[in-house]
């Protein structure tokens, strides 16, 4: 990265920029979002699953778990009731999210 045309400090020229944020379409940028997300996630009191990275669960009171599962920009939330999967929803207050309702079953090729 170079310093942009006018962006001169005296005594300072071999000095480079530090970003402080990941610049979409990098390579390390999904990693980045990544670690923000589970940072976020964690903050919340969701366990990352031991088994799969992409799997965060929070046993609720009565014993019930709720279950978010992602793969890339795609994610699942799971729960008997859609109460506590409205509470999850707080998510878009930190991640752009859009809600596509309910998850279909698809059908398997062949059957």
């Amino acid at each position: 990265m170079s310093k942009p045309m006018g962006f001169k400090l005296a005594g300072k020229e071999y000095m480079v920029c530090k970003l402080k944020k990941s610049l979409y379409e990098l390579k390390q940028s999904p990693r980045q979002w990544y670690k923000h997300f589970d940072s976020f996630m964690r903050g919340k009191r969701h366990t990352r699953s031991y088994y799969d990275p992409h799997v965060y669960y929070n046993k609720l009171q009565g014993g019930e778990y709720i279950y978010l599962l992602f793969y890339v920009d795609h994610m699942l939330i799971a729960f008997k009731r859609r109460s506590a999967i409205d509470k999850l929803r707080d998510l878009s207050s930190e991640f752009e999210m859009k809600d596509l309702d309910e998850a279909k079953k698809s059908a398997k090729h062949g059957d």
